[in-house]
């Protein structure tokens, strides 16, 4: 057992703190949110029925949408585009790797390198395509959950008539909400991509080794 978590840490320490922080995260929100209701002289709601609020919805998916965007735009943006001395970066000559074709594929190469054709086309995309698929998710649970708070929030402030999602859609309010968290991430991968050409650290894989030189790129 002692193997296997330490086989899986990393995985275990990651999916560990996003159900902590995702926890906390809905405690204070529901604590906001009755704060904001019981201002309107609105009844509070339990735990339970918070999780089913806009509220607590568009909060999370606005989050989750700029991070798988982030994500998947990253993979993408790697796979053509390079940064001289960046351990973030592929070699400046480097097309696809010997083992990205599918010449070098052997009895335990995943199937569908073994069977080519379009599960091979699909396969060798698969990891922008699913990252980009939690994007679209998670902008459609933002969408969602955004009109119910904005509704909600008329409804409380003003008495205005709701509008749909497709209104919402149309917004500033939305797209603000979506703006400051996308400009936030791709700052924070832009620091990563600069910062790793000059600073190490040592023993993880997203550093050069502490005794290679600034211009070197990739991270072996």
């Amino acid at each position: 057992m002692r193997r296997r978590i330490r086989q899986h840490g990393l995985t275990i320490a990651m999916f560990g703190a996003f159900l902590i922080f995702l926890v906390l995260q809905s405690v204070f929100g529901w604590r906001t949110h009755n704060e904001e209701l019981a201002q309107y002289g609105h009844p509070t709601l339990s735990y339970l029925a918070y999780l089913g609020t806009g509220h607590f919805a568009e909060a999370t998916f606005e989050n989750w949408e700029s991070e798988f965007l982030q994500m998947g735009g990253y993979v993408l943006l790697t796979a053509y585009l390079v940064q001289k001395g960046s351990s973030e970066s592929k070699p400046e000559d480097q097309d696809d790797r010997p083992d990205d074709c599918r010449e070098h594929a052997t009895a335990n190469s995943p199937w569908p390198v073994r069977s080519g054709g379009l599960p091979l086309a699909i396969y060798r995309n698969s990891l922008s395509i699913a990252l980009l698929m939690i994007f679209a998710g998670s902008f459609a649970g933002h969408v969602l959950g955004g009109v119910a708070e904005y509704n909600e929030q008329q409804m409380l402030q003003s008495g205005a008539a709701p509008i749909s999602a497709w209104q919402f859609l149309g917004t500033s309010d939305f797209w603000f909400q979506s703006m400051q968290n996308w400009q936030s991430e791709f700052l924070a991968v832009g620091a990563l991509i600069v910062l790793s050409i000059f600073l190490r650290q040592h023993a993880s894989p997203e550093s050069k080794p502490v005794t290679v030189p600034h211009a070197a790129t990739g991270a072996s």
